[in-house]
């Protein structure tokens, strides 16, 4: 399974309102179209999360605890 970051966690939380690794990644794809050239951090920080949940099986994405932990400043995720 692959390792998320803290920022990428958060970011997938934000946008998981389908509740499945097919609606996160089509969404993500969605709002990363809306992004310009001058948000490189976050676009950025969308194909890594892309990246990674297209390697995910449906499986190991459920697995996933998909809850926002914005008091968490230094963390990374290793699932």
């Amino acid at each position: 399974m692959e390792n998320f970051t803290f920022e990428e966690m958060n970011l997938m939380c934000i946008y998981n309102s389908a509740g499945t690794r097919e609606g996160l990644i089509a969404a993500l794809t969605e709002m990363r179209g809306y992004l310009g050239a001058d948000e490189a951090e976050l676009l950025a920080l969308t194909d890594s999360a892309l990246q990674k949940l297209d390697a995910l099986t449906d499986a190991d994405y459920a697995a996933l605890d998909l809850f926002p932990d914005f008091d968490r400043e230094d963390a990374a995720y290793a699932e």
